[in-house]
């Protein structure tokens, strides 16, 4: 079974303690990088980062597009939103739909 994990800075995050997720904290790129990095080698299949912290690695981002798992997930921090999760939702939805329907 896999595992769902969390990453994002400490006040956006620390509620998805109480759901049961593992919970990470990271400011800067390249722990960020690191982390993505070995939740996806120890079986998570589901990674949530925040989109502050996902608009610092986009390569690393872009490099799990294709895979099937991990499966990363961009959601908005306490500061607000990027509108880069809702950018990528609908770019997958005309991807396979295609058209955009959202």
């Amino acid at each position: 079974m896999y595992k769902v994990a969390v990453i994002g800075d400490k006040d956006s995050v620390l509620a998805f303690k109480a759901l049961g997720v593992r919970v990470f904290t990271a400011i800067e790129a390249n722990e960020t990088r690191k982390l993505v990095d070995t939740l996806a080698r120890d079986e998570y299949g589901v990674i949530y980062i925040t989109e502050q912290l996902a608009s610092m690695i986009p390569e690393t981002i872009n490099r799990y597009n294709d895979e099937l798992i991990p499966a990363i997930i961009l959601i908005p921090s306490n500061q607000g939103t990027l509108n880069i999760g809702m950018d990528r939702i609908n770019k997958n939805v005309e991807k396979a739909v295609g058209s955009n329907i959202l």
